[in-house]
């Protein structure tokens, strides 16, 4: 892979403790992507923000439902800036641009731009969602994937694949090796939401679900990739 897009769940900041975002975690993660960086492949960024909000939880409540995914779509800066702040102590240069506009702590999402920091060899962090309330970072990482011209989509995630139902449930859980975006949706298997998955298909993004928690599995995924669950 030459350039990749890496989805993170705002979780794979937080602690076994609770505390939502861990600083010893994410030098952590901090050091597994440094490792992408160092074999040479340009590495993009899109966290979520559930660790520290929920939009949705807020909008159930009654709080409207833009001004829900607002408060979301902050949270995700906050953890692109934890996260930015981690891989710079760990010798890795870093941008983070926010499609919601806030100069003082980081750039706006310009496209040319953010290609232009990974070809110098930053990490680069997009925040802020897509701008736009109704829309996950989901939507958001397969939407900037495509901007950048990703050669895939990696979703990181505390199981090695995609299953047919809930391993930590059912002893008898399949895992699929690969899947189609048409067998996705049909499904309803929760890789990512539909408009996501819609995005990938449209562009022929592939998308690669795997553990990221396994200390190792990042660079792996870049250099080989035959494992976890591609969906193309």
């Amino acid at each position: 892979m030459r350039r990749v897009l890496l989805k993170l769940s705002g979780e794979a900041l937080g602690s076994g403790g609770g505390a939502p975002v861990d600083p010893e975690q994410a030098t952590w993660l901090a050091t597994e992507i440094k490792g992408v960086a160092e074999v040479g492949v340009e590495t993009a960024i899109v966290i979520g923000g559930g660790n520290l909000l929920r939009g949705a939880l807020f909008a159930r409540a009654g709080t409207n439902r833009a001004t829900a995914d607002q408060m979301g779509m902050l949270a995700t800066v906050i953890n692109a800036l934890a996260l930015s702040d981690a891989l710079e102590r760990v010798g890795i240069e870093t941008r983070v641009q926010s499609a919601i506009a806030m100069e003082a702590v980081c750039e706006p999402y310009i496209r040319r731009r953010a290609i232009r920091h990974l070809e110098k060899g930053r990490v680069v962090l997009f925040a802020g969602g897509t701008g736009n309330p109704y829309f996950t970072t989901d939507t958001a990482a397969a939407l900037r994937a495509t901007e950048i011209g990703a050669d895939s989509l990696l979703k990181g995630t505390k199981v090695d694949g995609v299953y047919d139902k809930d391993p930590a449930e059912h002893t008898d859980a399949r895992r699929y090796d690969r899947l189609t975006y048409g067998e996705v949706l049909d499904q309803g298997l929760q890789v990512m939401d539909a408009t996501a998955i819609t995005l990938c298909r449209e562009n022929q993004l592939p998308i690669v679900v795997f553990d990221l928690f396994t200390p190792g599995n990042l660079v792996r995924i870049v250099e080989d990739g035959d494992f976890g669950t591609t969906v193309q």
